[in-house]
């Protein structure tokens, strides 16, 4: 690449990088999801063992930017209660919810990324959730006005503050349905463990739930 040519991609590269939010490019350095260190990553990258700018694979996913990394194949045993009035539209995860669990479930490698098969799994402890969503907080559900309306303890997603900027539907969903990213911003550990919002008070909980 010439010099003139040279400057002017580093200008764009540059002037992109400024607009981009911190939480985008800051936040996840030094967190457990900073694998820049690992011996399996040995070029050092922070963003590629989950995104790649060329040759990315987002042909099973949505809501996941040039996806670089193993997607589970996994069927989930999902969320069911008499009292979750979800259960009509809940699925089996999909979009970013399947790419948090294609490291979380403990069915496939951290290092299982560029088409690569990894060997670092994610064993034990509360990061390796596994298959049973059955105690989890339910996801791949549409929370919608509708949902809160029959529910009558939540927020109508559609007019209620997110305090992020905007409402919950625009500011947490995804097509209306509720993911691991609802909650979880996994550029950002600001909240431990990498929350959107802090659950002192139950904060993150109220948001959604009236009670």
């Amino acid at each position: 690449m010439n010099t003139k040519a040279s400057g002017k991609l580093c200008a764009i590269v540059v002037s992109a990088v400024a607009f981009l939010p911190a939480s985008s490019w800051g936040g996840i350095a030094g967190t457990s999801h900073d694998f820049s260190s690992r011996s399996w990553n040995p070029t050092g990258e922070l963003c590629r063992p989950c995104h790649t700018p060329h040759n990315a694979d987002n042909s099973s996913l949505t809501d996941v930017p040039l996806w670089n990394h193993e997607t589970t194949s996994s069927t989930f045993t999902l969320y069911s209660s008499s009292t979750f009035d979800g259960v009509s539209t809940a699925g089996q995860p999909t979009g970013a919810s399947l790419a948090c669990l294609s490291c979380h479930d403990g069915s496939v490698a951290l290092d299982s990324f560029d088409g690569n098969t990894g060997t670092d799994y994610i064993s034990f402890g509360d990061e390796r959730i596994g298959t049973d969503l059955s105690n989890d907080h339910p996801i791949a559900f549409d929370y919608t006005a509708a949902l809160a309306a029959a529910d009558g303890e939540l927020f109508d997603p559609e007019t209620t503050s997110s305090g992020l900027g905007d409402t919950i539907q625009n500011d947490l969903l995804f097509s209306d349905s509720m993911e691991c990213a609802s909650c979880h911003d996994v550029h950002n550990d600001t909240n431990f463990p990498f929350l959107r919002i802090p659950v002192s008070n139950s904060q993150l909980c109220l948001l959604c739930h009236d009670k």
